[in-house]
């Protein structure tokens, strides 16, 4: 842990400033925010909401010259826990979810080792420990925390742990634990994020969400998952890998949105890997059933009830904004009224012309990190450097880490067909077998790999679809293609790397128009 931060203090250019100081410190957090609101009060921009994008958007701003101000406050979840610095993805999203997919992909891997010839206990049971887990993820995101506080001091932006409320459009009263003052603007940009979901039923209070997963002081232990979106099935896989006993509950269909073929891949696989699913079932009801369990009633779609007693109940239901603190009517900031978002135009204006919003909370954009960090850029270079560069939403990939990946980048193939017609769409695909999975005798049943091009010259490829072993790591190489407008022709041109899972994707050729068996023949078919 020391050495990971030293090294972060290092590439930052921090110094003289104890590394563990943001986490524990009150000094280190007089140093690097200001706990008391003393600043003067004029900015050329002022970020409501430290996460990825408005980090990145503060950051940019500072240095095209820009005085600048970020304010985050973090509401604690019903269940107590409450983060630092840097929003949703470093604290309770991305990153502690990807090393628990990591953690669970350890165990696939020490199950696989006795085939390849590593010396195992004899019963090949191999224990896991939680909190061991559990202290290492939280160790990576204080050091995380701590390195965005020291690389907003670098570029001299004022950072609040306060809550940011509008008094007029330019005006804006910070609240923190100690002392309330007002500050002005001339742009304001609104980075606040989406919160999970909790159902309308009795005891859902009981539940938890992935905001208190991450940092549980003990084992989830039997766990009821309930939500078929990617955060549902990333949950319940990684807890399903660490060895836990794990139901899935999926009111319709998984991964709406998503290529509803390769949706399906991956919850049968997860079946194969003695997942329970619990198709078309919806919650009634959570009550305490003594020594810190909870029993969850439910109904099925055949209007059948049934229960059953779980150590941890955990809602993965969907995500929405939190936005009424901010006081955005005094502003003029019109909200969609269905989904609380901040409406927004192709430059992330609201309806107030100096207030912006970026990231989770603008009406149609991806719910993606990475684009909002990118956008959040953009716009400051267009506020502050006299760019006039729009962020592009088209080809934006995306991963989703369950237990058996799946990348994508462009339409679906149903968003294919329905934007351009069956005639006017070819859809190439094949399963294959990843060369890892061939001496441990694992299942290759469910990867796949799917492109989508238009059939008429030049042939331009509109989605591209990848389920298997390192997914993100495939998908990234070709949706930089995709933005390069490749053509089905260029794609099958190009030389594969042999022997990998992504040449799977250069080697396509079979159709589903043809009605050829897409099953793999071999590594050289």
């Amino acid at each position: 842990m020391r050495a990971t931060l030293m090294t972060a203090m290092i590439r930052t250019g921090a110094k003289q400033c104890c590394p563990y100081a943001a986490c524990s410190s009150s000094r280190s957090v007089a140093y690097y925010s200001k706990s008391a609101i003393d600043t003067n009060s004029n900015y050329d921009l002022v970020v409501i909401g430290g996460g990825s994008g408005g980090l990145a958007c503060s950051k940019e701003a500072a240095d095209q010259g820009a005085r600048v101000a970020v304010l985050d406050w973090v509401a604690p979840t019903p269940h107590g826990q409450s983060w630092g610095l840097g929003g949703t993805c470093v604290n309770v999203g991305c990153i502690p979810k990807k090393l628990m997919h990591q953690a669970a992909l350890v165990g696939n891997h020490l199950a696989d080792a006795a085939a390849y010839g590593w010396q195992l206990p004899k019963d090949h049971h191999v224990p896991h420990d939680w909190n061991t887990l559990k202290n290492a993820v939280q160790d990576t995101i204080k050091a995380s925390n701590w390195v965005y506080r020291v690389q907003l001091n670098s570029k001299k932006v004022d950072y609040f742990n306060a809550l940011g409320s509008f008094l007029d459009s330019n005006t804006i009263k910070v609240t923190d634990k100690k002392s309330e003052k007002t500050i002005t603007a001339k742009y304001v940009v609104l980075s606040t994020g989406l919160r999970p979901t909790y159902p309308n039923i009795p005891g859902a209070e009981l539940g938890l969400t992935s905001d208190d997963l991450f940092s549980l002081k003990k084992s989830p232990g039997r766990t009821l998952v309930v939500g078929g979106s990617y955060v549902g099935l990333e949950c319940a896989g990684f807890l399903k890998g660490l060895g836990l006993p794990v139901d899935l509950m999926i009111r319709s269909i998984p991964l709406r949105g998503f290529d509803q073929q390769c949706a399906n891949l991956i919850t049968d696989h997860m079946s194969g890997e003695g997942m329970n699913i619990l198709w078309r079932c919806s919650p009634l009801e959570v009550v305490e059933a003594g020594n810190d369990q909870k029993k969850v009633t439910w109904l099925s779609d055949d209007g059948k009830k049934e229960s059953q007693v779980y150590d941890t109940v955990l809602w993965a239901i969907g995500r929405q904004p939190r936005l009424q603190p901010l006081n955005l009517q005094a502003a003029n900031v019109q909200l969609n009224q269905k989904n609380g978002k901040v409406i927004v135009d192709d430059e992330e204006r609201s309806s107030n012309p100096s207030v912006f919003a970026i990231g989770d909370i603008a009406q149609g954009r991806p719910e993606l990190t990475p684009v909002a960090i990118s956008t959040g850029q953009l716009l400051a270079r267009r506020l502050f450097a006299k760019s006039s560069r729009l962020m592009n939403y088209d080809m934006i990939p995306t991963t989703v880490f369950t237990p058996l990946e799946y990348g994508c980048v462009g339409l679906s193939e149903e968003a294919a067909l329905k934007k351009f017609g069956e005639d006017e769409c070819e859809v190439y695909h094949a399963f294959y077998g990843p060369y890892e999975y061939t001496i441990p005798h694992r299942s290759s049943e469910q990867c796949y790999t799917k492109i989508i091009a238009l059939r008429d010259d030049p042939k331009t490829v509109i989605g591209i679809h990848f389920v298997g072993p390192n997914a993100g790591e495939v998908t990234q190489g070709f949706a930089a293609a995709m933005t390069c407008n490749i053509t089905i022709d260029q794609l099958q041109s190009t030389v594969a790397i042999h022997p990998t899972s992504a040449e799977e994707i250069i080697k396509l050729r079979i159709t589903k128009r043809s009605g050829l068996d897409p099953r793999a023949v071999g590594c050289c078919g």
